[in-house]
């Protein structure tokens, strides 16, 4: 008799272990992909700003156009980022990181010169193809199959924007 309780505790224990397991390798793959998710979603809420300022303060109208992109794009992008944070428990900043405010108020200090349109552009080029790189890296080595999805399916997004940011730069170059 206690063999036999001994037998279906012991049952019991191993189907429990295997119905938790995978909860427990997707938060172990969720903490992995945490920095990725937030650095990510900060990217998001600093081209959404950078695109605002866009619209706003440049002068060019490529410079605005490539804005208006960035925020219907980066919204859409960031959606996505915060359904997938919020599933996998990973708590998001609520704005841009340190460096990237720094960078919008340097921005922000040459409004009204015409030197705005082209220190955008570097400035979004710049971050573009570090997004990329976190993007490529990600998928890569990420350790969560939807965060990989994600990072996969936002790439072509990223590359469009960094296309268009260089036809801009083509444009007022020409110009």
């Amino acid at each position: 008799m206690i063999a036999v309780r001994r037998i279906a505790a012991a049952t019991m224990l191993a189907a429990l272990a295997g119905i938790s397991a995978p909860s427990a390798f997707a938060a172990a793959a969720a903490t992995d992909d945490a920095p990725f998710l937030k650095a990510i979603h900060q990217g998001n809420l600093a081209e959404i700003a950078a695109g605002e300022s866009a619209r706003k303060d440049a002068t060019a109208a490529c410079v605005k156009t490539v804005g208006a992109t960035l925020v219907r794009d980066h919204r859409k992008l960031d959606v996505g980022v915060k359904a997938l944070a919020s599933k996998l428990h990973v708590n998001l900043s609520t704005a841009p990181s340190a460096a990237q405010e720094k960078s919008m108020t340097a921005l922000q200090s040459q409004v009204g010169t015409s030197a705005y349109n082209t220190t955008w552009l570097t400035t979004e080029a710049k971050s573009h193809e570090e997004t990329l790189a976190l993007i490529d890296r990600e998928v890569t080595t990420g350790g969560n199959a939807e965060v990989r999805a994600a990072a996969r399916a936002a790439r072509p997004v990223v590359a469009k924007h960094l296309e268009l940011i260089r036809a801009c730069e083509a444009h007022i170059t020409s110009s």
